[in-house]
């Protein structure tokens, strides 16, 4: 319930203060989710209460929502479209090697605090306060800020919007409504982009967050398994760095490279669910981690590049929505419920009817941006 709880509050909250990113200086946005971050996460080290945990993760979760539609908002602002996959991939792995590094800070933690929770959550409130504290004194929220030209006048290149509208346009007079409504809602490009990004994570969570329980089944000690889930997100890391290069290399075409990938997680869901050799699935689970992170990463590029740069904010948090509130929340709950009743065979027919889903709306994203990017180099030819 507790793990439910965050995900739907990351959730929602990811809407609003996505939309709020775009009219926020993101420098000081930042910076005040992590220093809010770390208040309420201290509380958690000081109750035992049930009813308290759960609003305190409520609001750690809506503070927690701040950090990506800024972090999106400034990438889209810093990075032209020939570079921008390689950045955001490089800021999207941050989640993986975090994931990681919380494995081990648990796992440090626990010995050096002797098994003490409240210190465990004491020391990452300290963390989140230091990088909050950092981001104040080295952030930039845009080039104009520190005298530079905007991206746009600096790389000399036209980028569009899925409706063919000029990509680098960071200002609009529109209200947070009317953007919404205008960009969002009644974009067809943002719906098919977020109900896959939503696939995506019900996979994604229904791999990860079922590790611990799942593979004891097939023979592995469960402290083994737990660091399994560590292993899955770091080595993530390399594999979408990489993948965020190649789809620059190919001029942008993110869901031509995400395509490649969930041919790739395709045999890797095959192997993970019915091998039943340990050598086998821990090899496997090395580079599934990289085949569901890298077209993760690239989904999430894709929301930003399908509008202007003044809803790049409100994308992050629609697809947001969809990401946590129905793809984690259904990873863990439903496929939970669904474990219960029918045995680990749930699991994977969930997952893989989510993968059909994944690959039918790729194809269709594959054929738009094709669309999108023959129109870009014949105005760039033209200037």
């Amino acid at each position: 319930m507790i793990l439910s709880t965050f995900g739907i509050g990351y959730g929602i909250s990811k809407l609003f203060m996505g939309a709020l990113a775009d009219k926020a200086n993101t420098k000081y946005f930042l910076a005040l989710g992590l220093y809010l971050s770390a208040i309420f996460n201290a509380g958690l080290a000081f109750t035992h209460n049930f009813y308290v945990i759960m609003g305190l993760m409520l609001l750690m979760a809506s503070v927690q929502s701040m950090g990506a539609p800024a972090c999106q908002r400034e990438i889209s602002l810093w990075f032209s479209k020939k570079n921008r996959g390689t950045a955001y991939a490089i800021w999207s792995s941050a989640h993986n090697a975090g994931a990681f590094l919380c494995v081990m800070t648990v796992e440090l933690g626990a010995y050096l605090f002797n098994g003490s929770l409240s210190a465990i959550f004491l020391t990452a409130s300290v963390v989140s306060a230091v990088i909050a504290t950092i981001m104040l004194l080295i952030n930039s929220e845009r080039p104009e800020t520190e005298g530079l030209p905007d991206v746009g006048t600096w790389s000399n290149d036209v980028e569009l919007t899925d409706s063919g509208e000029n990509a680098i346009a960071d200002k609009t007079d529109l209200s947070i409504v009317q953007v919404f409504v205008k960009y969002i809602l009644m974009n067809k490009i943002v719906w098919a982009v977020a109900l896959t990004s939503m696939a995506i994570y019900l996979i994604r969570y229904g791999v990860m967050s079922w590790i611990p329980s799942y593979l004891p089944t097939k023979g592995f000690s469960p402290n083994f398994a737990k660091w399994l889930v560590g292993i899955f997100e770091i080595a993530a890391v390399p594999g979408v760095i990489i993948t965020g290069m190649l789809s620059d290399k190919l001029k942008g075409q993110r869901a031509l490279v995400c395509l490649f990938c969930l041919v790739g997680l395709s045999i890797a869901l095959l192997i993970y669910f019915m091998s039943s050799n340990k050598t086998l699935i821990t090899v496997d689970l090395f580079f599934m981690g990289s085949l569901i992170y890298a077209p993760a990463t690239l989904i999430g590029l894709m929301i930003n590049e399908a509008v202007p740069n003044f809803a790049v904010g409100v994308s992050t948090g629609f697809i947001g929505f969809f990401q946590y509130v129905l793809g984690e929340v259904g990873a863990t709950a439903l496929i939970g419920s669904l474990i219960e009743k029918f045995g680990w065979g749930a699991n994977a027919v969930v997952i893989f009817i989510a993968l059909g889903l994944v690959l039918i709306l790729t194809i269709y994203l594959v054929m738009h941006e094709r669309r999108i990017l023959k129109e870009e180099e014949r105005l760039n030819q033209m200037s």
